[in-house]
């Protein structure tokens, strides 16, 4: 059998994306809160809030995920946009229901996040919620009486709006007492319940800035929220060890493999300079304990000079992750040239690669990819891995007998797990593999239910209508199988 005994098999969700409940339980509002729902098979969701001058604006695509309103900006509802995020899937009123289908799965973990603003609304100066603390508890404790076992991301996507209009966000070193009293909330709220935690879901993404126009404010904006995260991540690690020795806390990176489109060295040259880039730079701090050589060719290229104090070097050192993990949907290619054909219908720029299928989203399905992408990593870093998201997006139909037949999801899931074997025969050390979205929730790129990924199918759409009914798809029957076969059954 090639996956060890004690490999771990489930899904992943975010509070963000899936939990709904917006305004209930003394729940804060978040930023996404204010973004709509995108249009089919792009990036074009939109983030809306009010001008100090009283006029109505929107922060779009790609960056209403990582907004930061102008001066004097306010986030605000208006009556006719559908807030996608409000909803979700739901999850804040069906876990109970969900946890007994990933039970029947047979999974033995799932990963999910606390939303920061259910436990702190208004920061550590408004106090911490209890109506939340125990909302979560229950769900750990479900989650532990059906023998599985959680992961839990502490952040993603989800900044508490008082953060923002109090602090300015990220870009305050404020934040980074903020998050770990919010850290230590959680491992000492949950020390009995969860042992395997991660700071901040895809930390890098903050780096893909690099691939679309911007200015030196904004690079400046991006790398030192960054770097604030990063401090944040590697004190809430010390300060795991001293509330449980036994807690594990790991990092997680936005996986994403990149080929040259021509065997032109300079293509080949640039190919590495964005692994070093976007990958390795945030993960070279938060494993290795500090900012790689290139960085500052880096910082000298985007003209940035950030505040690290000589605390924060002694925190990132002593604050290391002890796992790596990281998502991976797709591949794409880079060139100097001005030949390639752009990728569509996704938050990265790429260039399309003639040798693979694509999604309906323009994502480029690429399961060798994934093999590769994991022995870089594990090659460079050295400590175990953990897929924490990998699957499709794609429209799903419910025929007349209520049953979903995608099998194309099923190719999806299949195609990679395999690789994922052949990977950990050649020696990486994998230690579980989740799938994105095993109930449909909205995409962070698109604000989209419709773009499904789930294995569970919820009844809702992209205007808000449905009645949030689960319906096992033909995907959920086969994960279960591979799982109950410790990953060898992938017919």
């Amino acid at each position: 059998m090639t996956m060890k005994k004690d490999f771990l098999w489930g899904t992943s969700i975010s509070a963000a994306q899936a939990e709904g409940g917006w305004n209930e339980g003394g729940r804060g509002p978040v930023q996404v809160d204010f973004a709509d729902s995108g249009n089919a098979q792009t990036s074009g969701r939109r983030l809306f809030y009010r001008k100090a001058d009283g006029t109505r604006d929107f922060v779009p695509g790609a960056y209403a995920m990582f907004p930061h309103l102008p001066e004097g900006g306010k986030y605000e509802s208006f009556d006719d946009i559908y807030y996608a995020n409000r909803n979700a899937s739901d999850f804040y009123h069906h876990y109970k229901e969900d946890i007994e289908l990933m039970a029947e799965m047979g999974f033995s973990t799932f990963n999910t996040t606390v939303s920061w603003a259910r436990i702190f609304p208004r920061g550590v100066e408004g106090g911490v919620n209890q109506e939340g603390v125990e909302f979560y508890r229950d769900m750990f404790t479900r989650l532990r009486e059906h023998g599985i076992d959680p992961i839990i991301t502490l952040y993603k996507y989800d900044e508490p709006v008082y953060f923002e209009e109090t602090y300015g966000g990220w870009t305050n070193r404020a934040m980074i007492d903020q998050f770990v009293e919010f850290a230590r909330v959680c491992f000492t709220e949950y020390k009995d319940l969860v042992n395997k935690w991660m700071t901040f879901n895809e930390i890098n993404v903050l780096m893909l800035f690099k691939d679309f126009p911007h200015t030196e404010a904004q690079a400046k904006e991006n790398m030192q929220s960054m770097h604030n995260q990063i401090v944040a991540a590697a004190r809430a690690v010390k300060l795991a060890k001293q509330i449980n020795p036994e807690m594990k806390v790991g990092t997680m990176i936005c996986g994403l493999c990149n080929y040259p489109l021509t065997p032109d060295p300079l293509d080949v040259m640039d190919t590495y300079k964005s692994f070093q880039d976007v990958f390795c730079y945030a993960a070279d701090a938060m494993i290795r304990g500090s900012y790689p050589s290139f960085a500052k060719r880096l910082w000298k290229e985007e003209n940035v000079q950030l505040n690290i104090t000589e605390q924060d070097l002694k925190d990132m050192k002593e604050g290391t992750a002890d796992f790596l993990g990281f998502s991976y949907y797709m591949s794409q290619c880079r060139t100097t040239h001005d030949d390639g054909v752009e990728g569509k219908g996704n938050v990265f720029l790429g260039l399309e690669n003639p040798y693979l299928e694509k999604s309906e989203w323009g994502w480029q399905i690429d399961p060798v990819g994934f093999r590769y992408f994991m022995h870089l990593l594990y090659d460079r870093y050295n400590i175990p891995l953990l897929v924490i998201e990998n699957g499709l997006g794609a429209k799903d139909k419910v025929e007349a007998d209520g049953s979903i037949h995608d099998d194309y999801r099923i190719n999806y899931l299949r195609a990679h797990i395999a690789q994922l074997r052949q990977a950990v025969e050649e020696g990486v050390d994998v230690m579980g593999y989740t799938t994105w979205g095993g109930i449909d929730l909205v995409s962070a790129s698109t604000g989209q239910i419709e773009k499904r990924y789930g294995l569970i199918y919820v009844d809702m759409n992209d205007k808000g209508e449905g009645t949030f009914e689960r319906k096992r798809k033909d995907s959920f029957f086969w994960y279960k199988k591979c799982i109950e076969s410790n990953g060898e059954d992938l017919d």
